[in-house]
């Protein structure tokens, strides 16, 4: 029998789920101890169950009164693990079980996540926990680290892979799981890891790759077959001819534009499908996106696909209209689902079909379009087959004008994903990580510093001189710009380069801020559009969308309108439209506009506002470390206008609970311009301002009556 059936907690777990038999990785992780904590990395396609099988080790773990960490790379699927874990709430322990979610606030201490026994964090949000020294780490009896194939990726591969050196170094007692995808050199990763390899090729749904070129399809079971041609394009007639049956496809674009083209190209072939009960489901869909989604075209136009069946989800979707899309997709309201590949690694949205419409994506490093890795074709491919609706899965590649279908075929369908490499060998990542282990264990030496880096998989996989060198020279930019300082062989942070550490950002981030604020003369006006200029051009800030032609003018006449306001001397072509872009909503311009006439997307919005809001804060940090108290007020004044996108005037209004950038105005307008004239004022006229009504108003008053009666 099982171990698993043998084991009350876990038979209890498995007994909720409705589990009465699990898949043969599972069965392999049992076999390989991983309820006795063994450290296990799970090397599986997606679908087999790694889920369940981390959630079988944090219900050990917890069982023996330890508390569980769960670290992911994305926010997306931190909620998703959250509400996963949820269901150990529900079971009897004899005591009540907490589990808790941290995605943000990386200059936090996490004390509030000390009660938890179960908590999901980012990769980011475990390393700002490590610079905080969380006192509750130490409690930790269990680390799943989730998607930890992504150690290749160059923007979130180095904190996964310093994040592992550490919890190997500072919790050698602690138990590890480690969830990959299948890697070519899994054998390497576990052997780093310190970690038992668990292996395998299962998958609930057989997976199928093909290549499709003039309408016919070649698949790897030796099945060929043709798709009819609509005229409009190859990848919509492949996703359209899955969908009989009830069958649902995904296709994967290069561009967030192809992915909406493609979208709109669908939406025949899967209307004339739907039957009355369906497009009612649909309706009701684009009427949630019209009413939580964002005031702008595109918004409207994802609204009008989804009444049909059909959508597109992409980094530019506001919030509130990804989540309605993947849950209308999940649930199989939507039919065709268009996608750039960040949904790949993001949630869970599986489909019958997975359709590749091109092999090419736009590396900015290179300058232009490349083929993708074997590795990133085989993360799509695992979207494909829904185990609970199909026994198999189909993964099609669309053969485009000048590729070759039989190399597609042999490289990709054939070919093996390419071995993991390191990405911590980058300058600014090295940089970042040692000021960050310097910070933490002050009084470090030398050769302690290179033994933690000699303990990364960058040491194992280049030649120790070049580690060394990196090292090197890291430390040598660090003490020159007085973040850190050496006497007698051994390595301190100074305040600068303490407080770098906490606010978590690039060392030449908090380098640039710290000169700017030295520049700025007292007694001088304001200095918004410089500091604006200084956030989002530093390494830190992203998206930096570039300028397009018709731009720079309009960027011109800002800069001579307010140059009284910069810090140093600036023209258009210094600029980006992210910083165009946040200067505007800080004015209080609406989405409608941003969208329409700056084409900045309601994602890509919400990120600036995020960002930018971080990096104001970490200015005025560091401003007040400078003892600059002449800026504070302004700083601060400039954090809350990013936060909430307001002018100045309405500052002391959107400090109220419940009040943002729309209703602070509708008061303002009203004549209730300050915290004073709303205390004064009727609660009825209150109410009768548009958005507010009568269950705010009384929330407002009660509010005010508190703060008045504390001063």
């Amino acid at each position: 029998m099982s171990a698993a059936l043998t084991d009350n907690a876990v038979k209890a777990l498995l007994s909720h789920l409705g589990y009465s038999s699990l898949y043969p990785p599972q069965e392999m992780a049992l076999e390989h101890g991983i309820l006795d904590g063994k450290r296990l990395l799970v090397s599986t396609p997606t679908a087999s169950g790694k889920t369940l099988i981390a959630m079988m080790a944090i219900l050990k773990a917890v069982e023996k009164g330890m508390k569980a960490v769960y670290l992911t790379p994305l926010r997306a699927l931190a909620s998703e693990k959250y509400d996963d874990l949820k269901v150990l709430e529900k079971l009897d322990f004899g005591r009540k079980v907490r589990v808790s979610v941290a995605t943000s606030d990386y200059d936090s201490s996490g004390k509030e996540l000390a009660g938890a026994d179960v908590i999901v964090l980012t990769n980011e949000k475990m390393d700002t926990l490590f610079r905080h020294k969380a006192e509750w780490l130490g409690d930790v009896g269990l680390f799943v680290s989730d998607e930890v194939h992504l150690i290749g990726d160059r923007e979130r591969g180095p904190t996964l892979e310093m994040m592992l050196t550490k919890i190997h170094k500072h919790y050698p007692q602690s138990q590890v799981v480690a969830l990959s995808a299948t890697v070519t050199n899994s054998d390497e990763l576990a052997n780093w890891l310190g970690c038992e390899l668990v292996e395998s090729n299962w998958r609930p749904t057989k997976l199928v790759e093909g290549v499709f070129e003039y309408g016919s399809t070649r698949m790897s079971d030796g099945n060929k077959f043709k798709v009819a041609s609509s005229g409009v394009s190859s990848a919509v007639d492949l996703a359209v001819d899955s969908l009989d049956g009830g069958g649902q496809a995904l296709i994967f674009a290069e561009t967030r534009k192809r992915a909406a083209s493609l979208a709109a190209k669908a939406v025949e072939g899967v209307y004339r499908r739907l039957d009355k009960a369906a497009k009612q489901l649909a309706a009701s869909a684009s009427a949630d996106i019209l009413a939580k989604g964002e005031d702008s075209e595109l918004t409207k136009t994802l609204a009008q696909l989804v009444a049909k069946g059909v959508a597109f989800h992409h980094a530019g979707l506001g919030p509130s209209s990804r989540e309605i899309v993947e849950n209308s997709f999940k649930k199989g309201v939507i039919k065709i689902l268009t996608a750039t590949p960040t949904l790949a690694a993001g949630v869970n949205l599986p489909a019958r079909r997975v359709v590749i419409a091109s092999i090419l994506r736009y590396d900015s490093d290179y300058g232009g379009s490349v083929p993708i890795s074997v590795l990133e074709y085989k993360q799509l491919c695992g979207r494909a087959g829904r185990p609970k609706y199909d026994t198999s899965g189909e993964a099609i590649i669309v053969s485009e004008s000048g590729v070759n279908a039989e190399e597609l075929y042999d490289h990709y369908v054939l070919g093996s994903p390419e071995p993991l490499r390191s990405q911590l060998s980058s300058d600014s990542a090295i940089r970042f990580h040692l000021l960050s282990t310097i910070a933490t264990v002050p009084g470090m030496k030398k050769p302690e510093i290179h033994e933690l880096f000699a303990s990364t998989l960058f040491a194992r996989q280049y030649r120790s001189a070049t580690v060394e060198f990196k090292v090197e020279s890291a430390l040598e930019y660090l003490e020159q710009e007085g973040l850190i300082k050496s006497k007698s062989n051994r390595y301190i942070a100074t305040e600068f380069g303490r407080r770098t550490s906490l606010l978590y950002i690039d060392p030449v981030t908090a380098v640039a801020f710290k000169n700017a604020l030295e520049r700025v003369e007292r007694a001088e006006g304001k200095h918004t559009l410089g500091f604006l200029h200084l956030i989002t051009g530093s390494p830190d800030f992203y998206p930096k969308l570039s300028l397009r032609k018709k731009d720079y003018d309009e960027l011109s006449l800002l800069i001579q309108d307010r140059g009284s306001e910069l810090l140093y001397s600036l023209s258009e072509y210094d600029c980006t439209r992210s910083f165009w872009a946040l200067c505007e909503w800080m004015e209080e311009t609406g989405d409608k506009i941003l969208g329409d006439k700056m084409g900045v997307e309601p994602g890509d919005m919400h990120r600036i506002v995020e960002m930018g809001g971080w990096l104001s804060y970490s200015l005025y940090e560091v401003a007040k470390l400078l003892r600059r108290e002449d800026l504070l007020a302004e700083l601060y004044n400039l954090r809350t206008r990013i936060r909430y996108g307001v002018k100045e005037e309405l500052l002391p209004l959107v400090a109220l609970e419940c009040i943002g950038r729309v209703r602070a105005r509708l008061l303002y307008a009203a004549g209730l311009t300050d915290v004073g004239k709303i205390a004064k004022a009727p609660q009825s006229k209150l109410a009768s301002i548009p958005k507010i009504g009568p269950a705010l108003a009384e929330k407002l008053k009660d509010q005010l009556k508190k703060r008045l009666g504390q001063q």
